[in-house]
């Protein structure tokens, strides 16, 4: 026993090293030996023991103090019950110090404490509110209850159909205190627990706004009539403090009231049209509250009510009508003496300009005083002024310009003092509603007739003086620039003398290095002015320096500075000179790289700019530019706006002739990597060949007399079997682009030629003569498109490729020149959806979806009749086809699609047929054991699901489902089914646990309640081994599922009350204590979480 208590008490003596290592390792060890049974402390050593620990408590680092907590936690756990049965009979002490403290003991008791010591406590609660008329001590069972269901989550949801009609009954009694308890408990119920409280939500909405009014001691009807009797000097002097009584207790109960009605509209978007109805009125009629405390939280009841309107559509219209009526019950407020009053005032407003834009325009001139106010006020804090101009800048972008112009005389003169104030952030915000101002006053993108010259000279005044200061702080520099560059681009023609100096002074912020890419987004915004300010004095010295920025590492200046000149060369190419155009060809070249296509992008689109307006410039640097291009043209990363600029370049070349390049030459340079090759190797990437084309095509366009020889040239390295795969494939895909825009019907050989390549033994150049014949057709509809349908029927063997061909014409051709076609086109297509070959069935299935949209008001109905075909080949083809139907666009289709199915591009089509849908969605997430067959192999028996990729469709449809209609679910029934996901297939698996990452950061509160049966799932899969003698693939899966499984864990541990649950609690423990498990949580830590930090990819 002595060396027992010699080797605690050294391990006591190291608790106390500088070591943080010493000092944890210490602790641990000493938690190791004290779990032995053979280990048993006397008095003395336990005493020192708790005492270290208590001291470690306070450690500095935060490892040994939660490895201490544990300890102490994991010691407790014993003395729960006790420590129970020790604090209910305090709840009757005499002393209410005691009372509450023991109220606050239980409550931070109930988040560690078992199931069965929580009921215990719950049932103990309720058998007290039960016993006879309510005495002094219900107050303090009610607040206790407050408490422990705010502190036990979910736990109290299964005693709610006890607890709620005892409060219920208990808010009737006259006892101002024991209403605001009950309130206080009411709202815990409904943010802890909102679909347990379902059945009682009305009732608990309707006491609530019984109460918000409940003020015994004041009169508001005859405030309102001494109101309207007084005038405003009065009204501004009179003080609230001669109608409160230090002994008036209904000021809780009202707030109390309006916190619950709160908790009802953060956790209830689904009841938001009925809460427009019966809580929107009572709100608004309650801004006339005159405890200040109980104001604030009537506004932030409201602006929560607005937070809840705006990710819905269409929900914003229940707001308009009552617009008037909030405006109005606001405007004594905006002019309150009561800061605090005023913020919360232009706190609400700027949410509702953010939810409702456009319809405060009519009511400005009851706004702007109360604007005017808060910012000439001077006892105002700088908290009251940034939030006034905040909302003004809102007030701002969110109205057409024209509805401000009679308040200009008014509202400019204090935001100039603003601008002027000494603190910088009142200075940085005014500046930003002064830019706005400039741009309200005269708007580039409309006409108007405002007479701007009376406001010039303040507006430009104020802002040079901020804009001449070098002292100042960095943000205030930046606006200056910012806000001095839309004065000269809006008003530039009514500065006179000033323009010149001020464009000095931007030319001198552009040399800074702290403030160049603010300045050079200004010159930007100068350039671009219809005005055409007149910038010759300072191009020449900051085209070069601009040049300079080309080379520099910061991305967002390189942008910023082809941006600017591009504006300036073609704004102001008659002002450039070969030095100043000289300096940017240099700096462009290292640009043009496939590491940055957005880059290269800008690059070649300044150099266009270039060829267009100074064509000589270009001759002297073709020679090393062309093959920088050439790279990227041959790049198979080139795309998109890329690949346009490249082909705005080639066609500007040719069409200036700013370069000794013809169009021969450049033909040659695109093509010659694709001759000379062996003819069984493809020298470049295959979306390269399409680069090519397109590239070909867009020269042709401008040289339409080299056209034809081209063709021809084309159609014979085509048809030459002398012709490397690499030149067949290269000249049907130019012969592609080129006839897309130019008939080729004259050339009569190509018909045959193309039909020949459809024989070829290469895949890739029959697929290249698919899709040559495909673009033809579309230039030449007339002529091809019945040769098109005519080779679909009499060629079966060659039936897929030509129906790539037709799915071509389809989507590239205009929809008139398609509807004298229509009816052969769509016969033929239905001849084949019954196919036998699955991937002709799609093609199949794309082109009618296609075709539908030419004209959907006859051909969606003759579609969704097929529905009912015999054929289970014919159904799937249809259905795929209505998918194809679904397009980004708002297309004329939309109006008809309500019957179909479009979650992920226009959920509008289907919100409103969720409850029809999503218990056949459901029902499909559920393992079918009819399905699951076992197939013998050998001597092995292998488990086939055929049921699987159905339930791998319905969770991604249900991850669609919380992007685009999460308002629209019940969260906790979706909950239920995901559990189910989390023990299904490895892929479902991995994508559940993705929802349930997903859902931690949306429906926090809701993932809380269900915490209990997620985690188990969770903590499966992160203990799971794969056996020893598997496959390396079946190692590399488990690794993922247990990473995907991490990340979803490190999602649920981010819930801030997520701590509390003892079960999690004891996961995360068993994480840390795994050295394995600990070092996957880590590195998955940084990870980003598809779906939260960037939308999936589930098609």
């Amino acid at each position: 026993m002595s060396n027992v208590t010699y080797y605690i008490s050294n391990l006591l003596e190291k608790m106390t090293s500088t070591d943080k290592d010493f000092r944890f390792m210490a602790t641990n060890d000493l938690m190791m030996e004290l779990q032995k049974d053979s280990i048993k402390l006397d008095e003395d050593s336990e005493r020192k023991v708790v005492a270290m620990l208590l001291k470690l408590l306070e450690d500095k680092n935060g490892e040994v103090q939660n490895l201490a907590v544990k300890w102490l936690g994991g010691a407790l756990v014993d003395f729960h019950s006790s420590i129970l049965s020790s604090l209910l009979p305090q709840l009757t002490s005499s002393r209410l110090a005691v009372r509450k403290r023991s109220i606050i003991a239980l409550g931070n008791l109930v988040p560690s404490c078992s199931h069965a010591l929580f009921s215990q406590l719950m049932e103990h609660l309720l058998a007290e509110l039960s016993c006879g008329p309510p005495t002094s001590n219900t107050r303090t069972y009610i607040q206790c209850l407050a408490n422990a269901s705010q502190q036990g989550g979910h736990r109290v949801g299964e005693h709610l159909e006890k607890m709620v009609p005892k409060v219920v009954k208990l808010c009737s009694v006259e006892d101002d205190e024991l209403r605001e308890y009950c309130f206080q408990a009411f709202e815990a119920f409904i943010r802890r627990c909102p679909k347990e409280m379902s059945p009682h939500i009305d009732t608990v909405i309707k006491i609530c706004l019984t109460y918000i009014t409940y003020d015994p001691n004041y009169n508001y009807d005859a405030d309102d009539s001494a109101m309207e009797t007084e005038d405003g000097d009065d009204e501004e002097q009179e003080s609230d403090d001669e109608y409160s009584d230090d002994d008036d207790m209904s000021w809780k109960v009202r707030r109390s009231s309006v916190k619950c009605l709160e908790a009802v509209v953060s956790s209830r978007r689904d009841l938001l049209p009925d809460l427009y109805a019966s809580v929107c009125p009572v709100l608004v009629g309650r801004f006339k509250e005159r405890e200040e405390n109980v104001r604030t939280d009537i506004f932030l009841a409201f602006v929560a009510l607005l937070r809840q309107t705006r990710p819905l559509p269409g929900s914003q219209a229940s707001l308009y009508p009552g617009v008037p009526s909030v405006v109005k019950a606001l405007h004594k407020q905006l002019r309150e003496k009561s800061m605090k009053s005023r913020q919360g005032c232009f706190s609400l407003l700027s949410e509702l300009a953010g939810v409702l834009p456009g319809a405060m325009g009519e009511h400005l001139p009851v706004i702007v005083p109360g604007i005017v106010y808060s910012l000439y006020d001077k006892s105002a804090s700088s908290n009251m002024k940034i939030e006034t101009l905040s909302f003004l800048h809102i007030l701002l972008c969110s109205h057409t310009p024209d509805v401000f112009h009679p308040h200009f005389k008014v509202i400019l003169p204090p935001v100039v003092h603003c601008v002027n104030d000494p603190f910088y952030k009142i200075t940085s915000e005014a500046l930003l509603v002064m830019q706005q101002m400039v741009k309200v006053m005269r708007p580039l993108d409309t006409p108007s007739s405002f007479d701007t010259k009376p406001y010039v000279k303040d507006i430009f005044s104020s802002t040079l003086k901020r804009l001449q200061a070098t002292d100042i702080d960095q943000e205030v520099k930046e606006r200056a620039i910012s806000c001095m560059g839309h004065i000269v681009s809006h008003l530039g023609d009514q500065l006179g003398a000033d323009l010149q100096p001020t464009l000095q002074i931007l030319l001198e912020r552009l040399k800074n290095e702290i403030t160049r890419l603010t300045a050079v987004k200004t010159l930007t915004t100068v350039a671009q002015s219809f005005l055409k300010i007149d910038l010759r004095p300072i191009l020449p010295e900051s085209i070069p320096i601009m040049a300079t920025f080309l080379r520099k590492n910061q991305r967002a200046l390189r942008l910023g500075s082809l941006a600017a000149l591009n504006m300036i060369v073609t704004n102001y190419s008659d002002s450039l000179k070969p030095p100043m155009t000289d300096a940017v060809l240099i700096e462009l070249l290292p640009l043009i790289q496939e590491n940055d296509m957005h880059v290269s992008q800008v690059a070649i689109t300044l150099l266009t700019c270039l060829a267009k307006a100074c064509p000589s410039s270009l001759s002297k640097i073709s020679d090393s530019v062309l093959p920088e291009i050439l790279n990227l043209v041959h790049s198979p990363l080139l795309q998109g706006g890329a690949l346009c600029s490249i082909l705005n370049f080639f066609q500007a070349v040719v069409a200036t002739k700013s370069t000794n390049l013809s169009f021969s030459d450049l033909m040659k340079a695109l093509t010659a990597p694709y001759y000379g090759t062996k003819s069984t190797e493809l020298p470049l990437h295959r979306q390269s060949y399409y680069s090519v084309a397109k590239c070909v095509a867009a020269l042709s366009s401008v040289c339409p007399k080299e056209t034809s020889g081209m063709v021809t040239n084309l159609i014979q390295e085509a048809k030459s079997t002398k012709s490397s795969e690499s030149v067949r494939i290269l000249s049907l895909l130019c012969l592609g682009e080129v006839g897309r825009s130019v008939n080729l019907g004259g050339h009569k050989e190509l018909k045959a030629v193309i039909m020949d390549s459809f024989s070829s033994p290469s895949e890739e150049v029959k697929s290249a003569a698919s899709c040559a014949l495909g673009n033809i057709c579309v230039g030449s509809l007339e002529e091809y498109l019945p040769f098109l349908l005519k080779e679909i029927s009499s060629q079966p063997k060659r039936q897929y490729l030509l129906l790539h061909s037709l799915k071509e014409v389809i989507s590239a051709s205009l929809p008139e020149s398609l509807k004298a076609h229509m009816e052969s086109i769509w016969a033929l297509l239905f001849k084949n959806c019954e196919c036998a070959e699955e991937g002709t069935r799609n093609v199949v299935a794309e082109c009618l979806g296609k075709l539908t949209l030419v004209h959907p008001s006859d051909l969606l109905p003759r579609l969704k009749k097929q529905l009912s075909s015999a054929s289970p080949h014919a159904r799937s083809t249809v259905v795929t086809a209505v998918k194809f139907t679904i397009v980004d666009q708002p297309m004329p289709i939309d109006s008809i699609l309500k019957g179909c199915i479009a979650a992920h591009n226009k959920p509008s089509l289907i919100r409103m047929l969720l409850p029809k849908v999503l218990p056949h969605l459901y029902n499909e997430t559920q393992i079918r054991k009819d399905l699951i067959r076992e197939v013998e192999m050998g001597p092995f028996k292998h488990t086939v699901d055929d049921g699987l990729d159905v339930r791998k469709a319905a969770f991604e449809c249900m991850y669609t489902l919380l992007d685009s209609c999460l308002d629209c679910l019940d969260i906790f029934e979706f909950l239920s089914h995901l559990e189910e996901g989390l023990k299904d297939h490895y892929d479902i698996r991995m994508l559940t646990f993705i929802m349930l990452a997903r859902l931690s950061t949306l429906c926090p509160a809701a993932v809380e309640q269900r915490l209990d049966r997620l985690v188990e799932p969770l903590r499966a899969t992160c203990t799971t081994k794969v056996k020893a003698g598997s496959v390396k693939q079946e190692f590399e899966k488990q690794e993922e599922l247990r990473r995907s499984a991490m990340r979803a864990v490190a999602a649920l541990l981010a819930i801030s009350e997520v701590g509390k649950s003892p079960i999690m609690a004891e996961f995360a423990n068993q994480i840390r204590s795994n050295t394995e498990m600990a070092s996957i949580f880590d590195s998955v830590q940084g990870d980003p979480i598809p779906g939260v930090t960037q939308p999936m990819d589930t098609s």
